[in-house]
């Protein structure tokens, strides 16, 4: 008969839901540039991370936040415009930091068609990034030019992609 205990504790993360450690792996042994995308109360993240044995290492980020600071954006930073100005601000510095493809990672937030994070998605691939995604969970360009929330934010939006890539939506 074995001795011992029969039940084995989780590690923390997995216990307090923070870390999906099997998607983790999956994505870790994609050997890609992981393009994290993390919502908060107020601003949306998106950060490029690479895997190191010693850590992960952050190569290029931007939060929604810089938006209000840098480029005068007057609006909410967790809508779905200022999620897809945080992706694409961030994709320009992954392309700047020589980033062409990478893989999504949106940890545990269930994938929603039109969702925030696939707003911020779409700013990446604007800004000249390769992710493989499915084209109906992006949000429509209404919403990405912020038709739902106010009809003067188009101009203020075109005003900030020219300001980061030179282009408009």
């Amino acid at each position: 008969m074995k001795a011992g205990p029969r039940y084995h504790v989780k590690p923390r993360r997995h216990r307090q839901r923070i870390t999906d450690y099997h998607r983790r792996l999956r994505l870790l042994r994609s050997k890609k540039t992981r393009i994290v995308v993390r919502r908060s109360l107020q601003n949306i993240r998106v950060q490029f991370i690479d895997y190191t044995e010693q850590g992960d290492a952050i190569v290029a980020s931007a939060i929604s936040s810089e938006l209000k600071s840098a480029y005068q954006w007057k609006y909410s930073g967790d809508s779905t415009p200022a999620a897809y100005l945080t992706g694409l601000l961030a994709g320009a510095r992954a392309k700047k930091a020589g980033i062409e493809e990478g893989i999504l990672d949106i940890g545990l937030y269930h994938p929603t068609k039109g969702s925030r994070v696939f707003a911020a998605l779409k700013g990446v691939l604007d800004a000249g990034i390769e992710c493989p995604h499915d084209e109906e969970m992006i949000p429509a360009k209404e919403r990405l030019a912020g038709a739902h929330i106010a009809k003067d934010m188009k101009p203020a939006i075109d005003d900030i992609c020219k300001k980061i890539t030179g282009g408009t939506i």
